[in-house]
């Protein structure tokens, strides 16, 4: 190291020590699963020897596992600026330019990938034989549904022609479920009458709802479950069924990641049917198109449902509510974009979102909006928590997740809140994972995505 005194050479390679210290760490807790630990970690290392691509490029990989895709591509970003021939930055930058369905730019990425290492076999499966050819699928949709979007059409929705059908609450818990948990699926006529009964329903109300909860009475409020009916079925054992007497609310994200996603949203749509007033669905990022052919719906209801149901099912995501108050208390509010995609953090203020979409919020600007709105808690979900829930914000911010050991791997607990009339204090119950059969999560994705994180 010319011009470097041997004290200065003393002192990087006693931080190029630490930093590899933190870096086994890091690969110790990302191998356990533990990703926001591994996260940390590769901070520490990344602090210490800031000349190394490696760090950052493994703390991306441990973003995507935690879905905060904008901060995975910052720092894979920053490894090719340290590396320009790097390969593992650039799929790994790939693979979260598409998952914020940023084709045309994960295509990019892919590309220099497999120009770099075009004999690697990894990167020959990954990117060529997978990856690449669907973000190319995708970009090419994208400018296809473009070209044909010109004038005005009239919603599949309305096209759907079904006789009258006659559904009792006996009936549809006892055969629909049992269907369900045996693999087996709805006459096409029953699906399509649950789906537009439920759009009819959802079409009369507004962007906020708010539910009264008297005193003597109590909801329950759920968050998450992307697909994991078997766990959906537990909550109702552990809460009891929904009824007039035991109303719930569902806070988005029903669908992806998991490969019931249709028979989660067709329960949970059924009994918004039976209890228009006492079941209540809020939207979540993942009731959106971009996202259901990214990660599983699409696909699943192809299969199991034809491809009619896609824009049936689409068109009445469109009309879900994006917040509720809950007897004039905790409530779940602000913009449409940043209400599906915000997270909050401990430092007070805003800034820009790990996941690359909405803003992170911090303690202050729960209270001021709380204060404004006179309202006394946020319950928001979008969130993995270990615990099933987080309160955060001093108190103020509450984070409800109800998929337990979400897509299989993550080992977390899921969790609902009860309210009760008049007091309207969260109570929290916790419960695990429960068994269900050998499907895999992200069946309905495709290969690609079935491999994306997975190098």
């Amino acid at each position: 190291m010319e011009g470097v005194s041997l004290a200065e050479r003393q002192v990087c390679e006693a931080s190029k020590a630490v930093a590899e210290q933190h870096k086994e760490k890091a690969n110790a807790a990302f191998k356990a699963k533990h990703y926001r630990e591994a996260v940390d970690e590769y901070t520490a290392a990344t602090e210490a020897d800031p000349s190394n691509p490696i760090y950052l490029s493994n703390r991306s990989f441990a973003h995507l596992r935690l879905e905060e895709f904008g901060a995975a591509l910052v720092d894979a970003s920053k490894a090719i600026e340290l590396d320009p021939t790097y390969v593992k930055a650039y799929y790994r930058r790939g693979d979260a330019a598409f998952a914020l369905a940023r084709f045309k730019d994960a295509i990019r990425d892919f590309r220099a990938a497999a120009r770099l290492a075009p004999r690697d076999p990894d990167v020959r499966k990954k990117v060529t034989g997978g990856v690449l050819a669907e973000a190319e699928k995708q970009q090419k949709r994208i400018r296809f549904e473009e070209a044909l979007s010109s004038g005005e059409e009239k919603p599949v929705s309305e096209t759907i022609v079904i006789e009258d059908v006659a559904l009792d609450s006996s009936r549809l818990w006892n055969d629909m479920v049992a269907a369900f948990r045996d693999g087996r699926q709805l006459a096409r006529r029953y699906m399509y009458w649950i789906v537009l009964e439920a759009q009819r329903l959802l079409r009369a109300l507004p962007s906020l709802v708010e539910v009264a909860v008297p005193a003597g009475t109590r909801i329950t409020v759920c968050g998450d479950t992307h697909g994991q009916f078997f766990d959906v079925c537990n909550i109702f054992e552990l809460a009891g069924k929904p009824s007039e007497a035991n109303p719930f609310l569902f806070n988005g994200d029903f669908v992806d990641r998991g490969s019931w996603s249709v028979e989660v949203i067709l329960t949970l749509f059924a009994y918004k049917c039976l209890y228009p007033d006492h079941m209540h669905l809020t939207r979540g990022n993942h009731e959106a198109k971009s996202m259901n052919l990214i990660y599983g719906f699409y696909g699943e209801v192809r299969e199991k449902c034809g491809p009619t149901a896609v824009e049936v099912f689409r068109e009445t995501f469109c009309w879900l509510p994006l917040g509720y108050v809950l007897d004039g208390k905790p409530p779940d509010a602000g913009h449409m974009c940043e209400m599906m995609w915000s997270d909050p953090r401990p430092a007070p203020g805003r800034e820009p979102n790990a996941r690359g979409v909405g803003i992170a919020f911090g303690p202050d600007v729960t209270r001021d909006f709380l204060e404004r709105n006179g309202l006394s808690l946020l319950v928001r979900s979008h969130e993995v928590k270990d615990e099933g829930y987080e309160v955060a914000h001093d108190g103020y911010c509450v984070t409800i997740f109800s998929a337990p050991n979400y897509c299989d791997q993550m080992g977390n607990k899921g969790a609902y809140i009860t309210f009760e009339g008049g007091e309207m204090a969260p109570h929290f119950t916790q419960f695990d994972a429960v068994p269900h059969p050998d499907v895999k999560p992200m069946k309905y994705a495709g290969s690609m995505m079935n491999g994306m994180f997975g190098m």
